[in-house]
């Protein structure tokens, strides 16, 4: 397996040998987590134990991949005896707890008493802690009592690593609680939750029971974010941890430019991570010649250790439509303007740190006065410049920061008027995990009003954080008001949807991979942007390798499966304002790296 044998690793399929109960897939957006957990559960449920494959990601792609509806009740995968799936949907969670609080309620309360408890729970983290609460049902309670084994899909690492915390910060929050109220209302309706959500954490940390797998791929980024999610797990008493490195590459063209720089940067990743790579139990998946989707193609992809020969469609299939314009020509039309905001949008692992980073690079070339930023809790965008960021202001909104300076501002103001037993309900009220993300999403409002002196480049979170984000405005207003009297509520929290919905001022790019999963991911974010009254401004396709000349047969087999969705993306999605950058064989890092993504774009 090339240089990698140092490690000792073992192929994919090992990881069903001494297996566990529970599975669970966590790693970076975009690094194939899906597509891992899903294989998994197709090879367990394949030796004859009834296995549960779980969704909790709410950008999750599974229903794609197995090509069923899925939907929160456990359903049987036709083509697959003892598999079973569902999606563990956020908002429909939420509905579900809302019902579950308030519904009890009906007919003892006025009907004010109860609109006013539905709009309490109707905030950001209401969502999160209802998926949580359905969550641990399949860890700690009878949700997965009828299978011999319970395969998580994971949301991205932020995500995840909160999902894992929820359950000690709500218990603390319990304990310490009087007043019998939170930012999810009455606590009677978490109560009886307390000893559940414990459990489930025990589960995760029992290495009997539980096999914690990190997935990555041997880039630099997704292993720099696989060890910091490590260290992050084991700090919560979560051990038991295994390293998948999926989409490994096995050169067979040597002399081939394309196919040489793609094992030069997949070796120079394994290098600059070695001592991790060496700390954990390492199993490798290849790297295919087409998508991941379907059953027929799990399985080859699971039992593999060199890339099978998957590719279905027409090799002599060429583009019929002309070359795209690059970031350079994005940059030039985009920078007579001097001012307003730029927000880089699309599934986890696309490459939207990245995107932002190089345009940002190339606005400030061109005189513009520039700040990147960025609001995703696995922030990287200093990575992305390495020590070459002169001339461009960066800045990570830092959740713990802000939630700092929001709860001493809150208590600063309000402590004149409180009497010590009032201070100190508000100081419980100030210790629910919900004050983080109203005081990130100040932060969010603060950052995008900046846009009006220069410009902001944003690098956003993945899609299903994103849009919570957006779509929250009037839940935070409710819940500022509720924790601090209205005090906090600023002009830049007012102006936020007209700012965004403003397309002179606002300009969303979102960027996808020619692949299906991130192209429909991110047609579907256009449609729910639409419907919250925001238009995009461009589509950027990235890293494609359609765009480039190798002779190496599985990358020349993946540029061919990129053209329909390339298609798809300019004849259906976007129409003309599509913007093409091609695979780089330069790691895209530094100014040199970046600078090499604003080249002229590639015909294809």
């Amino acid at each position: 397996m090339s240089e990698i044998t140092v490690f000792d690793p073992r192929p994919l399929r090992a990881l069903t040998e001494a297996a566990t109960r529970y599975y669970f897939f966590t790693g970076k957006g975009g690094v194939g987590k899906t597509s891992v957990a899903s294989a998994t559960a197709l090879a367990l449920s394949a030796s004859g134990r009834r296995t549960l494959l779980v969704s909790t990601d709410p950008a999750s792609n599974l229903d794609e991949v197995l090509g069923l509806e899925l939907s929160r009740e456990a359903q049987p995968v036709p083509g697959a005896a003892n598999l079973f799936a569902l999606n563990i949907n956020p908002e429909a969670a939420a509905a579900a707890y809302r019902e579950k609080v308030v519904g009890p309620m009906r007919g003892l309360l006025p009907e004010a008493a109860l609109r006013e408890m539905e709009e309490q729970l109707s905030g950001a983290c209401t969502m999160e802690i209802a998926a949580f609460d359905e969550f641990t049902a399949f860890l700690g309670g009878g949700g997965g009592e009828a299978f011999d084994h319970v395969v998580f899909d994971t949301a991205p690492t932020g995500h995840t690593l909160r999902l894992m915390a929820l359950s000690k910060a709500w218990t603390q929050f319990f304990n310490d609680n009087k007043s019998g109220n939170s930012c999810l209302g009455p606590l009677a309706g978490l109560e009886k939750q307390r000893s559940l959500y414990a459990q489930a954490v025990e589960v995760l940390k029992d290495a009997g029971l539980t096999r914690v797998v990190l997935v990555s791929r041997a880039q630099k980024p997704a292993l720099r974010e696989a060890r910091r999610t490590s260290a992050e797990l084991a700090a919560l008493g979560i051990a038991n941890q295994s390293l998948a490195l999926n989409g490994w590459f096995k050169p067979t063209r040597p002399d081939d430019p394309v196919s040489g720089s793609w094992a030069g940067r997949q070796r120079e990743a394994i290098d600059a991570e070695s001592g991790f790579l060496g700390s954990l139990p390492l199993y490798l998946a290849p790297l295919l010649s087409t998508n991941l989707i379907g059953l027929d193609v799990l399985r080859a992809f699971f039992q593999a250790e060199s890339a099978p020969s998957l590719e279905t469609h027409d090799k002599t299939e060429t583009a019929t439509f002309p070359e795209r314009p690059g970031l350079a020509e994005l940059a030039d039309r985009l920078a007579p303007r001097g001012r307003g905001v730029v927000l880089t949008m699309g599934k986890g692992g696309v490459g939207k740190t990245t995107v932002a980073a190089a345009l940002g690079l190339a606005l400030a070339e061109r005189g513009a006065k520039v700040r990147l930023s960025t609001t995703d809790p696995a922030a990287h965008l200093r990575d992305a410049f390495g020590e070459g960021a002169g001339g461009l202001e960066i800045e990570r909104i830092d959740p713990k920061v802000e939630t700092k300076a929001y709860v001493e501002e809150v208590l600063a103001q309000q402590s004149a008027d409180l009497d010590p037993e009032s201070r100190a309900l508000l100081e419980e009220d100030l210790r629910s995990p919900c004050t983080e993300e109203i005081a990130v999403f100040r932060a969010f409002a603060r950052t995008v009003a900046q846009g009006e002196d220069g410009f902001v480049v944003l690098d956003t979170a993945p899609t299903g954080h994103t849009l919570l984000l957006l779509d929250a405005t009037q839940s935070y207003h409710r819940e500022l008001g509720r924790q601090s009297r209205g005090s906090q509520r600023s002009e830049a929290i007012e102006k936020l949807l007209p700012r965004l919905r403003d397309p002179e001022f606002t300009r969303v790019l979102l960027v996808t991979l020619p692949e299906a999963t991130p192209v429909h991911e991110a047609a579907a974010l256009q449609a729910d942007l639409r419907r919250a009254g925001i238009e995009p401004h461009a589509w950027i396709i990235n890293q494609s390798m359609a765009a480039v000349d190798t002779d190496e047969p599985v990358l020349a087999a993946r540029g061919r499966a990129e053209l329909r969705y390339i298609r798809e993306v300019i004849e259906t999605h976007a129409g003309s304002q599509v913007y093409l950058l091609p695979w780089s064989p330069v790691e895209p890092v530094g100014r040199e790296g970046l600078g090499n993504l604003c080249g002229p774009g590639a015909p294809v």
